[in-house]
């Protein structure tokens, strides 16, 4: 009951307890009559007050987004800093009253000694770190660690040391655990990796893959194509090929080609649809057999190289260089014997060619795709111009491809010669740039104009193609322009850019085609 003023009321009921009630009748029983006034008092009462009843709500509907204020010393993201680097324990008894829900109050736990029952000594001697931890959370996280310390063969220890996990991944994985949260970092994504397959953690490690495939580049392709055969991650490794095959000089120079296992240096060079020059290869070769010496201690000599590279030599296929790339390089290089060298020059020159144990046969290498985006063209005698100004156009795709060049319109008054720069942007950032020459047969066909090396471009973000043509002669020009054209497996959308100063457009004028590896 509630009064005038809105404050409670308690309402009393006497219960008598059933023992007494119980204990009176008997007595009553053996008395027969018995006046009101004989009657005992009950011998036990209960007070119990009754107030409304009202329904329980869970803690985060109570507090739906109450978090401590920043200068409070005891916050949540101090403490969480503050876990991510040291072991800490929490000061305040009353702790539990800054989280709201019960994902919060865990995460406090997250690399905190309070109430740890188990310690990890994680990381190579010399490089350990000690880290606290809770059984019961990371046998919820992990059939690893239930197997550990609840399974048939669970050992009773306080300390267990993990030599082969480096620290920084391993608490990549118990943040996950702890705190529901995923923090990957270029640097420790391979280990975090690592861990999530060791310990059976898959939705990390597919947040791992996932973060390795977006930050995939010619760069680390090679490196990334060693890992995902070892953690056996096919739709990565599949990715890691498409990035070399079609970036392949771009990857053989970077640094972490020669970082690479044997077994993943055997399939590179073995690759058949391998886009790039063969000495580019040779080249890259060499380069891994020093490192390779380096890593097996030994001295980089020619004779430790050619020991090194064993029979993946000859999947190098220097017969298909051009003669005076191979004079200049393989040639005296040092690491092919004088018979060999005696045999490729034969190889070339004689009408009766040895046989060698390189291979032969050039590489298939990767046909292009081109996406054409006008249905019609034409020409008149005042168009279409150039004097200097820049024809561009946005477009974008639905998957990832490689952007190896533009396909360009040419004279459309007798045979010509026009210089092309040609410019690839991605929100004003040049991407890809070159300047070179094509000549036109007077034809109304396209005519290609190559970057120095395909230009990765990723789905769903627009990209900026841009010419700048210098040339006497008026040319032909697109027509009926699509906005949308299926290439193949891909979709590529076409906007206009703000970038176009000579009038081409959606609608209509050069840069006909994108050329391109997907």
């Amino acid at each position: 009951m509630v009064d005038a003023r809105g404050k409670m009321k308690c309402l009393t009921f006497f219960l008598m307890l059933p023992e007494t009630v119980k204990n009176r009748s008997k007595k009553g029983s053996k008395k027969g009559n018995s006046s009101p006034s004989s009657k005992l008092p009950p011998v036990c009462y209960e007070i119990i007050t009754l107030k409304t009843k009202k329904k329980k709500k869970m803690a985060a509907e109570i507090f739906p987004n109450k978090k401590p204020a920043n200068n409070n010393p005891n916050s949540i993201q101090q403490y969480h800093q503050q876990n991510l680097n040291n072991n800490n324990t929490i000061p305040s008894p009353h702790w539990r009253g800054l989280y709201a829900t019960i994902r919060e109050r865990n995460a406090v736990m997250f690399n905190n000694d309070l109430m740890a029952d188990i310690h990890f000594v994680v990381g190579p001697p010399g490089g350990t770190q000690r880290i606290p931890g809770h059984k019961y959370v990371l046998a919820v996280g992990s059939s690893v660690f239930h197997a550990m310390f609840y399974g048939e063969l669970a050992e009773d220890n306080d300390e267990i040391r993990i030599p082969d996990v480096e620290p920084a991944a391993f608490l990549a994985m118990l943040k996950y655990m702890y705190c529901d949260e995923i923090d990957l970092a270029a640097d420790t994504v391979l280990a975090t990796l690592y861990a999530a397959k060791k310990y059976i953690v898959p939705h990390l490690a597919r947040a791992c893959v996932n973060f390795l495939e977006t930050s995939l580049s010619a760069k680390n392709a090679c490196v990334l194509l060693s890992q995902s055969c070892l953690f056996e991650e096919p739709d990565l490794t599949q990715r890691c090929w498409e990035v070399i095959e079609a970036q392949a000089e771009l990857a053989l120079k970077s640094e972490g080609f020669c970082d690479i296992d044997f077994q993943t240096f055997e399939s590179i060079l073995n690759r058949e649809t391998l886009n790039a020059k063969e000495i580019v290869v040779f080249e890259a070769a060499l380069n891994w057999a020093e490192a390779e010496c380096h890593r097996q201690e030994l001295p980089p000599t020619i004779e430790n190289k050619r020991k090194v590279l064993g029979k993946a030599l000859y999947l190098i296929r220097i017969p298909t260089m051009a003669l005076d790339e191979f004079a200049d390089g393989a040639a005296q290089s040092g690491v092919l014997t004088v018979n060999e060298t005696n045999d490729i020059f034969l190889w070339y020159t004689a009408a009766k060619k040895p046989d060698l144990q390189f291979v032969s046969k050039p590489r298939k290498g990767l046909v292009p795709l081109r996406c054409h985006r006008f249905q019609s063209c034409a020409y008149r005698s005042n168009q279409w111009r150039y004097r200097g100004r820049c024809d561009s156009i946005q477009f974008a795709v639905d998957k990832r491809v490689f952007i190896a060049g533009f396909g360009l319109y040419g004279s459309s008054c007798g045979s010509a010669e026009y210089s092309a720069k040609i410019e690839l942007k991605r929100q004003g950032v040049i991407l890809g740039q070159n300047l070179s020459k094509y000549f036109s047969d007077g034809s109304s066909n396209t005519f290609p104009v190559w970057f120095e090396y395909p230009v990765q471009i990723e789905p769903d973000t627009f990209y900026t193609a841009s010419v700048v043509l210098d040339g006497n002669e008026l040319s032909y020009f697109g027509q009926e322009g699509m906005t949308e054209v299926q290439c193949g497996r891909v979709t590529v959308q076409f906007q206009c850019s703000s970038d176009s100063t000579n009038g081409t457009g959606v609608q209509g004028g050069q840069i006909p085609e994108l050329i391109f590896y997907a």
